[in-house]
């Protein structure tokens, strides 16, 4: 059979930055609603999309999930651990998935719930080409070609920025030395998501970056048009919304938008919410006994408490805490909360609060990361949570969610590029962020008390880092950029938009928009007002904790860098490690060796370890011709004794050597145990190491080789 009657395959081709993406439908996963096999140089994605036909009755929210999924195989590999097979996801899977996720959502027609899931699954990756653009793409496809009511297709590109150019989809080792790694997805019109790390990048190359990622994709989004007009299935015909729906729009207006406007004049979160509930409560009464008007109520009040907070901060530029568009809540900061941690901060901001934990640990504490591009080491963690009494609420706590990694991530981001260097600052660093409460951007709290924290353990950053939210409220042409946003501007507003850096520059840039997309002149807008804001903080933050600490805390591990010849590293090991083990089990310490002779000596007791350095000193040390020793007697024969005198030295002191005088027994002047000071005559060439006693005064420590012979004396054994 001829493989075209089995499959009728739609292809499209366009050179994009240098290199070839093709989107290919028809051929796998031929059930799901759409599929798009998209590949971009040997990187390989399969993007498939499914929905339910008929939306989930009762639903106020949008029922998508977003699963990006990397296969071991893809590289060439078996998992490791135990089990051999994927896991739980990883947290590169968390990350992608959210990407994905998040310029997409915006795009699905209002009105439209239906269940829909997205699947996207890594099957090839060169090395050289991330596979997370080529997935965003590939959703973008996918869906555009499922027939969901999907307002695309998306494009979306990497940036990166090296030797002050700007480079579209750089490769994963460009992207290593490059001073930004940005990515940005939109439609034709304009920008809907960016997620970036930078090494303090000013304000107008951050804009210029979106503008080119922006650019760059524009050609991706006609190839996929192209694919649309020859594969897309019809779109599904959305219901058309009930006539009750306007009905309980009209009335709630009518009734309540006077109410629920004084219910938003009260400035404190949990009381706000208690008026506006009572609002709510007393509305929906009165659509009770009418069960269509009913089904309609979640929907109306959301929009009519949308239009009262966002027409109030439109018409009279006033907040719902009274706050104007460009103030930042009250900032306390304060560091060195917690006694036994190594470093500590609390930092609130109006109603916001992190409280933020730093541990330094040794390089035993890196975490390993198997990732497809292989297994490497990270010293770098930031782990954020936010408990549900953070939003005094009650419900079941599990592990670590989506959003959670998320948060935690963008953190590390804008933290990162201010940390020392390993050959600075030799430690594993953990921060912890416990959110305790929330109203607004606990993500962009935990990077100024991250930052804190950092110094209160005495990490030299750079520069302190801060951060600070953003929003937007569009109606039209008038614009509202909103400084420091509270949860529920996040949740009405249009736009969520993160910036963390320095007084010198952006060091991360996170911006969701839930509009279809906005403009370069709102971007312009938010990065100015950002920075304002920003500075402001960092001038609070500096009351609380101006600089790094002079040293690390007491209660954190000291660490030693010194290195020894690459030769002698087996000898500080030992046999099956028997000497290291001795080592550490004695002095207490930790020790990291290595391959290139760097060992790093870890004590929280300055005595433990300096004992440490000096064992494997001793052990590495080569003993110098004609200089004094103090050593042991480790063993007596009849034509010598034995000295230990260097780490694990010996060396033979002749019976010739042992006293200015004719000796007739080596035990009528040592005995095993007996401390003594000893000379090094020479080497041979079997490493074999000559002592003497008698050209050393035993007493002082003297070289006494070249005195004369009375005055060099020493009594007889006794």
């Amino acid at each position: 059979m001829d493989m075209t009657d089995m499959f009728k395959v739609f292809r499209k081709e366009v050179d994009w930055a240098g290199r070839k993406l093709i989107l290919e439908t028809g051929k796998i996963a031929r059930q799901a609603d759409g599929a798009v096999l998209a590949t971009y140089g040997g990187t390989t994605v399969l993007a498939t999309v499914v929905f339910e036909k008929k939306p989930k009755p009762g639903l106020d929210f949008f029922p998508l999930t977003v699963n990006y999924q990397e296969k071991a195989f893809a590289a060439g590999k078996i998992p490791g651990g135990f089990f051999k097979r994927e896991g739980r996801p990883s947290e590169k899977e968390v990350l992608t998935s959210r990407l994905i996720d998040r310029p997409i959502r915006p795009l699905f027609a209002e009105g439209y719930r239906n269940e829909t899931l997205v699947v996207i699954t890594t099957l090839a990756h060169d090395m050289e080409n991330d596979p997370d653009i080529v997935a965003l793409v590939a959703t973008s496809a996918a869906l555009t070609l499922s027939g969901a009511p999907f307002l695309g297709p998306i494009g979306a590109a990497r940036v990166g920025y090296l030797d002050g150019q700007f480079v579209v989809n750089p490769t994963l080792e460009q992207t290593e030395k490059s001073d930004l790694d940005l990515v940005v997805a939109g439609t034709t019109e304009g920008v809907l998501m960016v997620e970036s790390e930078a090494k303090e990048l000013p304000e107008d190359v951050m804009l210029k970056a979106v503008m080119e990622g922006h650019r760059s994709f524009q050609p991706v989004i006609e190839a996929i048009i192209q694919l649309a007009e020859h594969a897309a299935k019809d779109p599904i015909q959305l219901a058309e919304p009930p006539a009750a729906a306007k009905t309980v729009a009209d009335k709630l207006k009518a009734g309540f938008a006077g109410k629920l406007t004084e219910a938003y004049t009260e400035t404190q979160k949990l009381l706000r919410q208690q008026k506006v509930g009572a609002v709510k409560d007393e509305a929906k009464k009165l659509f009770a006994d009418n069960e269509e008007e009913a089904a309609q109520f979640g929907d109306a009040f959301g929009n009519l408490e949308a239009e009262v907070v966002r027409g109030a901060i439109l018409d009279t530029g006033k907040r719902i805490d009274g706050r104007d568009t460009k103030t930042v809540r009250q900032i306390v900061a304060e560091a060195g909360i917690l006694p036994r941690a190594h470093g500590s901060a609390l930092f609130t901001r109006g109603e916001t609060q992190a409280l933020v934990v730093a541990t330094l640990g040794t390089g035993q504490d890196e975490q390993i990361i198997d990732a497809l591009e292989g297994e490497y080491r990270e010293a770098f963690m930031m782990h954020y949570n936010m408990p549900p009494y953070a939003v005094g609420e009650v419900r079941r706590m599990g592990s670590p969610g989506r959003r959670e990694i998320g948060h935690g991530k963008l953190a590390w981001r804008a933290l990162r590029p201010m940390l020392p260097g390993k050959d600075k600052f030799p430690y594993t660093i953990r921060i912890v962020s416990e959110i305790t409460e929330s109203n607004g951007s606990s993500s962009m709290a935990s990077v100024c008390g991250g930052s804190l924290s950092l110094m209160d353990a005495g990490v030299p950053l750079e520069r302190p880092v801060a951060g600070i939210a953003m929003g937007l409220i569009k109606e039209g042409e008038r614009f509202a950029v909103l400084t420091d946003i509270l949860g529920d501007e996040d949740h009405l507003g249009d736009m969520d938009f993160k910036v963390a850096g320095t007084e010198r520059g952006i060091t991360a840039l996170q911006m969701d928009i839930k509009i279809t997309s906005i403009n370069e002149q709102i971007m312009q807008v938010a990065l100015g007002q950002a920075k304002d804001g920003r500075i402001h903080i960092l001038g609070e933050m500096a009351k609380g904790l101006g600089g790094a600490r002079e040293s690390v805390s007491q209660n954190a591990p000291r660490i030693t860098q010194f290195t020894i010849p690459k030769d002698k590293i087996r000898e500080v090991i030992g046999t099956g490690g028997k000497v290291i083990r001795e080592i550490t089990e004695t002095t207490g310490t930790k020790i990291d060796i290595e391959d290139d002779g760097t060992i790093k000596v870890a004590a929280v007791d300055a005595k433990q370890g300096q004992a440490a350095i000096d064992w494997i000193k001793g052990i590495v040390a080569e003993p110098e011709i004609g200089v004094i020793y103090s050593g042991k007697v480790v063993k007596t024969v009849e034509f010598g004794a034995f000295v230990n005198f260097l780490g694990a030295r010996d060396g033979l002191v002749h019976i010739s050597e042992l006293a200015p005088r004719r000796v007739a027994k080596v035990t009528d002047v040592v005995k095993e145990g007996d401390p003594v000071k000893v000379k090094v005559l020479g080497v041979d060439d079997r490493g074999k190491v000559r002592l003497s006693m008698k050209a050393v005064d035993q007493q002082t420590g003297e070289d006494i080789s070249n005195k004369p012979r009375e005055e060099a004396a020493v009594p007889a054994a006794q």
